[in-house]
């Protein structure tokens, strides 16, 4: 089929309008210059409510080979906290955060999917799920999924915030990332992770809900939006 001259003009300012656009919606304004540059050793409290630190556990990291390559200056931001917990009862928790200013390649590997795979685990059970954390609040928007690797089984609880969002699914973090970059802003993000091995799956995720409960509690008002982001 011939194509006029016309047409070709007309394509031609087509493609030119579409770069202008994109360039245009392009996001420029990170959202974690709005404020401070948080701490994740100051925001994540080391001792509350029954809960005391045990400075011997470790919970699961990204293994290199999981951690996708990204941005250098993006990976030099970024914060991660792994520490272990006990309520005093012979009960552990492990916490896992790890924060971003941007959406990077380096905060995708902490999701349990990713993380606990690269290292070696069956990972499965996936669910969605709410946990309630304060009277009178809505309950923060979870997921909880099974990961077992020989002997050792690890019913897990988290939660991921973009922006001000509890974004957990591809999807929504999709759409979370959409929606502020039509205004221009590149959001940040963290994501939460708590788990428990050597109980059983309910007698796991009533400890870990009750463990949230206990830290966000604990957390100042003015840091919450850290961990929940906003309603």
């Amino acid at each position: 089929m011939k194509i006029s001259r016309i047409q070709v003009i007309l394509a031609s300012i087509a493609l030119l309008g579409s770069a202008a656009l994109a360039e245009l919606l392009q996001p420029r304004q990170l959202m974690a210059r709005t404020a401070a540059s948080p701490s994740l050793e100051s925001i994540v409290p080391r001792q509350f409510g029954t809960w005391t630190l045990v400075p011997e556990i470790s919970p699961v990291k990204p293994t290199e080979e999981s951690a996708e390559p990204d941005l250098l200056s993006a990976r030099n931001y970024s914060q991660e906290v792994a520490r272990g917990y006990t309520d005093g009862h012979g009960n552990i928790v492990m916490l896992m955060v790890a924060y971003g200013p941007v959406q990077n390649y380096r905060l995708k590997a902490h999701r349990p999917e990713i993380c606990y795979t690269a290292n070696g685990f069956r990972v499965f059970d996936k669910t969605d799920t709410a946990v309630s954390y304060k009277d009178g609040s809505a309950p923060i928007k979870t997921m909880r999924l099974i990961a077992e690797r020989e002997s050792r089984f690890e019913p897990l609880t988290y939660w991921m915030r973009v922006g001000n969002d509890i974004s957990n699914t591809v999807f929504e973090h999709q759409l979370s990332r959409l929606k502020y970059g039509l205004r221009g802003m590149i959001p940040d993000g963290a994501l939460i992770r708590v788990s428990t091995i050597g109980l059983p799956r309910e007698a796991s995720f009533k400890l870990q809900d009750q463990f949230i409960k206990d830290l966000l509690a604990a957390v100042p008002s003015k840091e919450l939006r850290f961990f929940i982001g906003v309603s």
